[in-house]
Order: C-alpha cells, then sequence, then structure tokens
C-alpha cells in the first residue's frame, strides 16, 4: 500500500484569467451659471453613463479643474466673475488640458461669437435648448 501527500487534486480546475474591468466613465466637466441647465446637463450625460462634475462660472470651473482631469468640458459664455470666453483661454494655457475638447452650449449663435470661441481654443458649439441624444452623440464623438 502506497500513501500519498500529496494535495493536488486529481482533476485540477484551470483558472481563466479574470474579465477585465470596464474602462472608467469619461468625466465631463460642465460649466453653467443657471442651475437648471447643469441639472439638465447632470441627468443627461448622467444616463449616458459619464461622470458628470459641475461648475457655476468660469473661475469656479478652474478651481474644479485644479483636482479633476475632465475627458470633456462644455462651458457657457454669458456667465459671471469669469466668462465662457475667458475660461476656455485659461484653460486652453494649461498644458494639462490642450488635448481636452471643449464645447460650447449656449444661446449665442453668432459668428463673431462662434469664432472668438473658437480663437479662445473652443472645439465645438452648441445653441440652447439641446436635444438630448444629440448633446450625447457630439459628446462621445469629441471623447474618442
Amino acid at each position: 500500500m502506497t500513501l500519498s501527500n500529496s494535495t493536488t487534486p486529481s482533476n485540477p480546475t484551470t483558472l481563466s484569467n479574470p474579465t477585465p474591468s470596464a474602462a472608467a466613465p469619461t468625466t465631463v466637466l460642465t460649466v453653467d451659471d443657471s442651475r437648471t441647465m447643469r441639472d439638465m446637463l447632470r441627468l443627461t450625460l448622467s444616463a449616458a453613463g459619464f461622470r458628470v462634475v459641475q461648475a457655476v462660472d468660469g473661475e469656479d470651473g478652474l478651481s474644479v479643474l485644479a483636482g479633476e482631469a475632465p475627458g470633456v468640458i462644455i462651458t457657457d459664455i454669458n456667465m459671471p466673475r469669469l466668462d465662457g470666453f475667458g475660461f476656455i483661454a485659461r484653460v486652453r494655457a494649461d498644458p494639462r488640458f490642450l488635448g481636452v475638447p471643449i464645447l460650447v452650449l449656449t444661446t449665442e449663435s453668432s459668428a463673431q461669437k462662434k469664432s472668438q470661441a473658437r480663437q479662445a481654443g473652443a472645439t465645438g458649439w452648441i445653441v440652447k435648448p439641446f436635444d438630448a441624444d444629440k448633446l450625447v452623440d457630439v459628446v462621445r464623438r469629441v471623447a474618442a
């Protein structure tokens, strides 16, 4: 009679590689002085799977950026303390955010304002009120 001290099972189980975790959701910073607009953006983008951080104006947006690295920024133009043009220019002056798409979401639609936003460093322009599906599509495209 032979005794074995083997602890190896006679039918070893093959361990599969764990499933890679899903990529973290893209963070979107929204900057708008209208609480209603911030709420609409948060609900729309969160429902589409984005992580949303918010700011009430350009100065607040810069403060938020001190601790966040968004994949996309959406900003209004007409805001107190620091308007959207100044906010965009200050964001673009920071090398950390040179490649981050910045979308302008505003009631303004003049060619002069669009040109001014482009010169400041904006990536795109969306006129309020926004269509939720179109907004999500645009954010997905620029985040890719």
